[in-house]
């Protein structure tokens, strides 16, 4: 398993009865001996485990720790996500190629733990990171192709005949902005201009004529993961919702323009990539060019929401948050 390894789970662990049960009635296994743990991707908050005998591996995804002494607002945020996985695989996106994680167990008592199905595979970013860095763009291809199929499926299966709200999506930038503001990485001139342009999308008809769809939520390239072909597994749904398609669709192309942006300091290199993967989403569709002219002209202001997300992190400098924030205007004041 994938991530650092950190000890046996001792016996008298009040987890280790848990996973017991979880492997032996979820999972199928006859006899249940010791697990190992690792932490995964350096989180404190999600662990995986690793039955010796079977080999069988689950995930654990712990809430407790982050919301402190507020219990009630951890379990209500554990039971809400296993609800989530449990919603968006009633549409049929189960196996290959199309595959949101089971939930096995949620366990409020426990540190508030949801335990998850493991899926094995590569993570988006490894794909990007090879493109920037060892120069094998034929992979992040491949695997665009494999995402935009993904989320294309998701939303077209999920779509309810209801209007999208632009109104929410504008509030979500301003609540950006106000991130911001208070940890100064923008000043006020810039907090106003990007309110500015903002009100000017918010006039476009275009910008509220598509349908409402479940959306993943958080679409970074750390929340799916590929096996071989077309095979993608999503995981992480503590932030899906309602909403325009066009959240998650902006969220892929901002991430690949910080990444290279970040790698190369060249916006530009990310270009193909995002053209390919919209084409690729747009594929799926009855008429492909229509699709895409209608993704294309909706996309400049969810890049621009994500790329001012992503400037809120404390990750990156001030300079390339800088540049984030600049490249958000440029998107945000395109026709």
């Amino acid at each position: 398993m994938d991530g650092c390894y950190v000890g046996r789970v001792a016996v008298d662990d009040p987890l280790h009865p848990m996973l017991c049960r979880v492997a032996e009635e979820g999972m199928g296994v006859a006899r249940v001996g010791s697990f190992d743990a690792f932490r995964l991707n350096g989180s404190n908050e999600v662990y995986g485990y690793e039955e010796r005998g079977s080999g069988i591996k689950l995930v654990c995804k712990f809430f407790g720790g982050r919301f402190g002494w507020d219990r009630l607002r951890a379990a209500w945020t554990a039971d809400r996500e296993y609800h989530c996985y449990k919603l968006l695989r009633r549409y049929a996106l189960v196996g290959s190629p199309h595959h949101v994680i089971r939930p096995l167990a949620l366990e409020p008592g426990i540190n508030c733990a949801l335990v998850l199905e493991y899926y094995g595979g590569e993570q988006l970013s490894r794909a990007i990171d090879g493109a920037i860095h060892a120069d094998d763009e034929a992979r992040l291809y491949e695997r665009l192709t494999a995402l935009g199929y993904y989320l294309a499926t998701q939303h077209n299966r999920t779509a309810n005949g209801a209007r999208v709200d632009f109104t929410e999506d504008c509030a979500y930038l301003d609540a950006q902005l106000a991130t911001l503001r208070r940890i100064g990485r923008i000043g006020p001139w810039d907090a106003d201009e990007l309110r500015w342009l903002s009100s000017l999308w918010r006039m476009r008809e275009r910008m509220w004529a598509d349908q409402q769809v479940w959306l993943h939520g958080d679409a970074t390239p750390a929340n799916f993961l590929f096996g071989g072909g077309m095979d993608v597994g999503a995981i992480d749904l503590e932030r899906m919702k309602r909403g325009d398609r066009m959240f998650d669709v902006g969220r892929v192309a901002g991430e690949l323009q910080h990444a290279f942006l970040l790698g190369t300091g060249n916006a530009a290199r990310a270009e193909p990539f995002i053209g390919h993967f919209l084409w690729e989403y747009a594929g799926h569709f009855p008429e492909r060019e229509e699709a895409f002219a209608s993704i294309t002209s909706r996309l400049p202001y969810y890049m621009a929401v994500n790329l001012l997300r992503v400037a809120r992190n404390d990750y990156i400098d001030r300079e390339h948050a800088a540049r984030l924030v600049d490249q958000a205007k440029e998107l945000l004041r395109a026709a």
